[in-house]
């Protein structure tokens, strides 16, 4: 029955935080035996136990109690195939959410060699726009996750795509995390390249877009900003906040004041 490997799937995380702890006593027990589970079950035939084996998984990767083999080894060619250019169309558009969703959890370099290139075949589906519009609405964590060599090399000619997309969701979804794809470049690709795309945002035909590159303007122009002078940084979260005065850092009522989150980077599209 669905409901209950529904249910198996929420008593995994759980399990398995008990496993690590008594790691001694089951030192494989959750390689061999769990984990195994949580993969099969990303492709279930019912889409209430996929998105359950997904929650899962999503939590055991935050608790970083999923091996990095596993992880190269299991977890990403299971992505791999299903988000494939002729994977069904659900699954494709389920495995693109995890991919962007896990890039923030697991080691660059598993990022950039493995789901990197896939992010960015996904960026120019012709077919899904839903599966443009989730790599749009994901784009800042995705160069946040890679850095600032990657972006410039492979990310921003897909951004520019986005940015000029038909559909008018996925040029909205590109303005509202403007700010952290900028702050993941160099400052003269933010002048010569992000400066005239932001623009183009700005000028849209569609009212939406032009709304929200104008709630990005403000934190966009602050990734000009020098943070050490502007006491402006991009917090874990993806939000601008401003640091508080040196000689206020041991006061607990002023942090609590000063540290005032601006805008968040907006990865969400509506």
């Amino acid at each position: 029955e669905p409901t209950v490997r529904t249910e198996l799937m929420e008593q995994i995380p759980p399990i398995a935080i008990f496993l690590q702890e008594s790691r001694p006593k089951f030192p494989t027990a959750f390689f061999e035996y769990l984990m195994p589970i949580v993969v099969r079950y990303l492709t279930d035939v019912n889409n209430q136990v996929r998105k359950a084996g997904q929650e899962a998984l999503l939590i055991l990767l935050e608790q970083d109690l999923v091996a990095q083999s596993d992880i190269e080894n299991k977890v990403c060619p299971i992505l791999l195939d299903l988000s494939a250019p002729d994977s069904d169309d659900e699954y494709k558009v389920e495995a693109v959410n995890i991919i962007c969703k896990m890039a923030s959890m697991v080691s660059r370099t598993t990022v950039e060699h493995m789901l990197l290139p896939r992010f960015c075949e996904l960026c120019s589906d012709g077919k899904l726009f839903q599966v443009r519009k989730i790599c749009a609405a994901n784009f800042g964590d995705i160069c946040n996750a890679v850095g600032q060599e990657a972006t410039e090399r492979l990310l921003i000619p897909k951004f520019f795509e986005l940015c000029s997309d038909s559909v008018w969701g996925m040029r909205k979804a590109c303005a509202e995390c403007f700010m952290a794809v900028s702050y993941t470049t160099s400052p003269e690709v933010r002048r010569s390249k992000l400066s005239p795309l932001f623009i183009g945002l700005i000028s849209d035909t569609c009212r939406w877009v032009r709304q929200a590159a104008f709630q990005s303007l403000g934190p966009f122009i602050s990734t000009f900003a020098n943070p050490s002078s502007a006491g402006l940084y991009i917090r874990e979260d993806g939000t601008l906040s401003i640091r508080p005065p040196m000689q206020d850092v041991n006061s607990n009522s002023c942090q609590q004041n000063n540290n005032i989150t601006l805008m968040s980077s907006g990865t969400n599209a509506a």
